[in-house]
């Protein structure tokens, strides 16, 4: 829908929804397991959040158009919900218990729940979901961070690769002459980076383009290694966790103490 059609049509929503004639409740709920319940409960409380901003148009409407515009509307409040649930909120979403939880509140004023009940329900399930997310989380840093030291013990093993007092390692793949960045400076570089398994998490190689930072802009491994060497140089890197992300992680894809390998090309020192 272009966008002026999408305001002109909320724009009726408001004006014809806050004293639609309310109608009995035809939205029977048959809630069969924990997924209903908050489907329910976030199409209730997002039909009542509306129904307020709604209240100041007072406006007649009879209720089968009142019925045509609720659901309208909450075809377009269930794709908001869903977009939540990929953001983490909850595990799922019911597209079809979410509607009968927002046209229960908004269409015919009755529901299983009352503004509090809801909102107290979601809050219990959301700190559930996040106890459950947290231990996981906790398991895959011991997993994590077990994994990248014995990777790391055994790479130290090769010939090639040299070991910092931090734990940083490095392998020389091409060696400049130029000038070694300060911690003052900037450096111009291009780098791909990947976890111990092989997936790229980042690379300024395959969006062929190159990168700018500063010197301490960057994790601990990078700041160390930027200094060490000399411009047109080369090197892949193995950086253990506490010089990367550590605990924390970083994004979707780095987990909680990873180990991370880059392949850092240092194009130039930029000199402040």
């Amino acid at each position: 829908m272009k966008v002026t059609n999408l305001l002109a049509a909320l724009t009726l929503v408001v004006m014809v929804m806050a004293s639609c004639t309310k109608v009995p409740n035809t939205g029977k709920m048959d809630f069969a397991d924990q997924t209903d319940s908050v489907s329910y409960a976030l199409g209730y409380l997002q039909a009542a959040n509306l129904k307020k901003q709604f209240e100041r148009w007072p406006l007649e409407v009879d209720s089968t158009t009142c019925v045509k515009l609720a659901k309208a509307l909450g075809q377009a409040e269930v794709k908001k919900a869903n977009i939540d649930h990929l953001k983490g909120m909850f595990n799922e979403i019911d597209e079809a218990a979410f509607m009968k939880g927002f046209m229960n509140e908004f269409a015919y004023n009755k529901s299983y729940f009352t503004e509090m009940t809801a909102d107290m329900y979601l809050r219990k399930v959301m700190e559930s979901i996040r106890k459950v997310k947290d231990e996981e989380r906790a398991e895959k840093a011991v997993a994590n961070l077990a994994e990248g030291q014995k990777f790391l013990e055994e790479n130290a093993k090769r010939p090639e690769v040299k070991t910092t007092e931090s734990g940083l390692q490095y392998e020389v793949l091409k060696e400049g002459n130029g000038a070694v960045a300060t911690k003052a400076d900037r450096v111009k570089c291009q780098y791909h980076g990947t976890l111990l398994d092989g997936t790229v998490f980042d690379s300024s190689v395959e969006r062929q383009d190159t990168a700018q930072f500063a010197v301490t802009g960057v994790i601990k491994g990078w700041t160390e290694a930027l200094q060490l060497m000399p411009e047109g140089s080369k090197w892949r890197l193995y950086i253990p966790a506490e010089l990367a992300y550590g605990e924390r992680g970083s994004g979707a894809k780095i987990g909680p103490n990873s180990t991370l390998i880059f392949d850092l090309d240092l194009i130039e020192v930029v000199q402040k």
